[in-house]
């Protein structure tokens, strides 16, 4: 399988516990965010929400579509949102949310490996455009709800974090 470790950076100028909000409900989010063709909803976990499962169904701008299940494995309200994915794509996201003077910060990191047979043989070639479609979907994700939330968005980084194991480190949030 091929292997992708990806880091967004969503940097706007609004609320976080609205920002937190809109990210954490994403049964909504094909109602912002382009791309997003579907999520619903297979079993909604305990009550704060842990062992949810979703399934998401992704469309962008090259000729397939992405479809996986979300199990959520941690919530820290303001800070943390986690799960572990599996279908097309096997590994882990995990949302990370600061308060960064007047800006809320959100850290995506998607740690994944393909599934499917033929992404992972043309993965050798294909890996500058599958990194430019995900890059794609999150600048879509952040315009998206800069224009749900009525907010300025500032900038958008992407980035390709460095080989190695299938989670990224945790950075300190001050909580457990």
């Amino acid at each position: 399988m091929a292997a992708y470790r990806f880091i967004t950076h969503w940097h706007l100028e609004a609320p976080l516990d609205r920002v937190y909000d809109a990210v954490f409900h994403s049964l909504e989010w094909p109602h912002w965010w382009q791309g997003a063709e579907a999520v619903e909803e297979c079993d909604p976990g305990d009550a704060d929400g842990i062992g949810s499962i979703r399934r998401y169904t992704w469309k962008s701008r090259l000729p397939y579509r992405i479809v996986f299940e979300a199990c959520t494995t941690r919530i820290e309200r303001m800070a943390v949102l986690e799960a572990t994915v599996g279908g097309d794509l096997q590994g882990v996201g995990r949302w990370l949310f600061f308060r960064d003077g007047e800006l809320a910060t959100v850290r995506y990191e998607w740690c994944v490996e393909t599934t499917k047979r033929w992404m992972n043989a043309v993965a050798p070639v294909a890996r500058p455009a599958f990194r430019r479609n995900h890059d794609w979907l999150m600048q879509r994700g952040a315009e998206g709800l800069a224009r749900k939330l009525n907010a300025r968005l500032v900038r958008v980084t992407h980035a390709e974090a460095p080989a190695g194991p299938a989670r990224l480190r945790m950075p300190a949030t001050g909580r457990r």
